[in-house]
């Protein structure tokens, strides 16, 4: 038996005595496994011809899609929008549907809607009185879709409508591999975004008579059909986004002549709808890579609000491969552009604003949209599409295919605060992003909101920590972009705050309390976490973009990315997913206990202690024990008699030549000095989530060393583990994360020797003397 195998046997580690006489156990209850590194089978559906195990999809995967004739007039003056459009369902699924679903989620802004009344309602101290009018004075907004006709070749289809659903019947089945095209004709009145909410509407201008107008959800839209949910017909009841199957658009927008109008798709009839001046400054943006090109100057928009057009014109997109559309339109719109190189091909980045978004929009708008399209397409796949529009409003951020709507407007006078504009340049990499998740790594956001906002808010994050490296004028005093999520410090409050209003990030958005933090921060901060802490940047990313490439234009769940960022990377990660995503467990690691000892060939009474509970009871005399180490207290009575000292060099000698006739030929010629210092420092985990224990050492000499023990540490005891550690120099102070890497919700338990905090009253004492 050599030194390295019984080093610390008076400790119960590294020597088995099954040659001994064992106790007999005692009988205990038994117990389910609720190990936290147990296999996620019990969460997880069983793979099938759809999905595999791997997180890929399966030789049977199929999708629907929907493919849309429209035409849209929009009228200024009313507010309401006329439709009529041309659905083309194609079913590709084994089965024969009875009946057809569409969406109608403007109909959560009729008067009686359901969802108005969805949450509880109690009197605060303090009330706005804007929210007493709008409450208990005002007459409410009465929206929704006023269906004129459903029909098929001119003759009516029955229809059902609930809530926001609508069920077309069909006269007969559609049979799998079969198209079904039928007709409907609407129209709503536009809901004023800013008084009455939403992610559309259109924000009012009186000073000058003029309107911003945001479409969106402004048709209705075929619901998924698909290999998990069947019809996903789950209620709008205002949090939880859309599940949308893909498919091609052709729509003509009606609007104002002296219109500028962006839209989801390529517009087909530039020429006639741009001036002619617009058309040079857009051949011009066609081959600028390095900063906007203005189209439409502020000065002329400030001249086109003074116009009030009785005339009409027609603008004309087409789409492919998408899975919704929305457009924008205003006489007020500053429009500029410039072109993005990514992968072989040529992006438009693009932005639409007011003279209320200058000078801050002109300046960093298309800026933000490019580095989105390159930073994501990095981490992802190459952006497919020709274009992406930034389109300002105030208080509102949301996504479409190639165009999103975002906040940050300046003061009236054009000054405007870092908050207002780090907050603009965020929202416009949130929202240029969704292109990616979900629009077209098309998740259902009606059950999972994390799915799309938790993934898009990760490589948000990446993307804006590379802007900053670009445009060293947006880094903080810290030398980095001062992102509002993704730092992992940054989700400490709300991990650690009441479990009452707390829910796991696996549940559906309508029935969570804090849906920013629980969709949006925890997912991102726990997936920057992965990256940076557990698996490292290069197997992270690797595993992350086959997921983006194996479901891009494809309808994943969870289990599909769970799976895929294991198989891609060959790291068991069922501990973390349960952890992070199925609990409000939080991380709280601390340091317990440091124990300091010292080594000796003579046999110590809690080795003796020890021995006899296998039936040992003359140890001195027994050939199968000679030659072993013995640990004993540094600080004991019998570490004096014992151990060898700086002031014992006879028996530090003693020990010295011992260990020498016990090691092997081998272990000689790889021998090192022997260590002065022997640790054993205990760790506890007050908190319910395992996560690596990265420790920083300081030494005597003021040297420091850096250890990660890996997240299995905590396989065998959730309560407390022990590392132990030989040293020639003696450790002064013991850091756990000292780069708060992990959440750590309680970091005044993190240190050795414990750093006292200090009341107030002791520090104003202090300061006092």
């Amino acid at each position: 038996m050599t030194l390295k195998q019984s080093l610390i046997l008076p400790l119960g580690l590294l020597v088995s005595f099954n040659f001994y006489a064992q106790e007999k156990p005692k009988k205990e209850e038994g117990h389910t496994n609720q190990n936290k590194f147990r296999q996620l089978y019990q969460e997880f559906a069983t793979p099938n011809q759809y999905r595999t195990a791997s997180g890929a999809p399966g030789p049977a995967y199929y999708q629907n899609t929907a493919d849309y004739e429209m035409d849209i007039i929009l009228n200024e003056v009313d507010k309401e929008i006329y439709g009529e459009e041309t659905i083309t369902y194609t079913n590709n699924s084994p089965n024969a549907l009875e009946y057809l679903w569409v969406q109608l989620d403007q109909n959560v802004r009729k008067k009686d809607s359901p969802s108005k009344e969805r949450n509880g309602s109690g009197f605060s101290p303090v009330i706005r009185p804007s929210s007493i009018v709008s409450e208990y004075m005002d007459e409410p907004f009465d929206g929704g879709f006023n269906i004129e006709e459903v029909s098929k070749g001119g003759n009516p289809l029955p229809y059902s409508i609930n809530q926001t659903m609508m069920r077309v019947e069909m006269s007969e089945n559609l049979k799998p591999g079969d198209s079904y095209t039928f007709y409907i004709k609407w129209n709503y009145k536009i809901n004023n975004r800013l008084e009455d909410g939403g992610r559309s509407g259109y924000e009012n201008f009186e000073d000058e008579d003029n309107a911003m107008f945001i479409a969106a959800q402004f048709f209705p839209r075929m619901a998924v059909y698909n290999d998990v949910e069947g019809w996903q017909n789950y209620q709008f009841w205002g949090a939880g986004e859309f599940a949308l199957p893909f498919g091609d658009y052709e729509v003509n927008i009606t609007v104002p002549a002296d219109h500028i109008v962006e839209a989801t798709g390529e517009l087909q009839n530039r020429k006639k709808v741009y001036s002619k001046k617009m058309m040079q400054r857009y051949e011009k943006a066609l081959n600028t890579f390095d900063k906007p090109v203005i189209i439409v100057s502020e000065e002329e928009a400030i001249e086109n609000e003074k116009t009030k057009s009785k005339q009409t014109k027609t603008w004309t997109y087409e789409a492919e491969m998408v899975r919704d559309f929305a457009f924008t339109s205003s006489r007020k719109y500053i429009l500029d552009m410039m072109n993005v190189k990514v992968g072989n091909k040529n992006v438009m980045a693009v932005s639409a604003y007011p003279k209320e978004g200058n000078p801050l929009w002109e300046e960093w708008s298309t800026l933000s949209v490019a580095q989105t399209l390159e930073t994501y397409s990095k981490h992802t796949f190459d952006y497919p599409y020709h274009k992406a529009v930034s389109v300002h409003g105030k208080s509102i951020g949301m996504e479409y295919p190639m165009i999103c709507f975002n906040f940050g407007r300046p003061n009236k006078d054009g000054s405007y605060s870092d908050r207002t504009k780090y907050g603009m340049i965020s929202v416009i990499i949130h929202e240029v992003g969704h292109n990616y998740f979900p629009m077209i790594v098309n998740s259902d956001e009606r059950q999972w909101g994390w799915m799309d906002e938790g993934l898009n808010s990760f490589v948000q994050f990446l993307t804006e920590q590379e802007m900053g490296e670009k445009y060293p004028e947006l880094l903080n005093e810290n030398n980095v972009y001062p992102s509002r999520r993704g730092f992992p410090f940054k989700i400490v409050d709300y991990m650690k705050g009441s479990q009452d209003f707390i829910a796991p990030i696996m549940t559906n958005p309508e029935q969570v309390y804090q849906l920013g933090n629980n969709a949006y921060g925890k997912p991102a901060t726990a997936l920057n976490i992965l990256r940076e802490t557990i698996m490292g940047p290069e197997k992270f990313d690797y595993a992350f973009k086959t997921f983006s490439q194996r479901w891009m234009f494809k309808h994943p769940t969870p289990e599909d990315f769970f799976r895929t960022m294991e198989d891609a990377s060959a790291v068991d990660l069922d501990w973390f997913w349960r952890g992070w995503f199925y609990t409000t467990d939080y991380v709280d690691i601390s340091v317990e206990e440091v124990k300091t000892y010292k080594l000796t060939d003579k046999i110590t009474k809690e080795a003796k202690e020890y021995l006899a509970r296998f039936g040992i009871t003359n140890p001195e005399n027994n050939p199968r024990l000679q030659g072993l180490v013995y640990v004993v207290p540094a600080d004991s009575e019998e570490a004096k008699e014992l151990a060898p000292s700086e002031d014992n060099l006879e028996n530090s000698q003693n020990l010295k030549s011992f260990l020498m006739d016990n090691f092997t030929a081998e272990e000689r010629r790889n021998l090192k000095e022997l260590p002065k210092y022997f640790y054993e420092i205990t760790f506890n985990k007050p908190g319910g989530l395992v996560m690596p224990v990265i420790v920083e050492y300081t030494y005597e000499d003021g040297s420091k060393e850096m250890k990660k023990y890996p997240v299995q540490v905590w396989r065998k005891n959730d309560d407390k583990i022990s590392k132990t550690i030989g040293s020639q120099k003696k450790i002064t102070n013991i850091q756990l994360d000292p780069n708060l890497e992990t959440a750590d919700i309680d970091v005044s338990n993190n240190s050795w020797p414990r750093e006292e905090n200090k009341s107030e009253f002791e520090e104003f004492e202090k300061q006092k003397n």
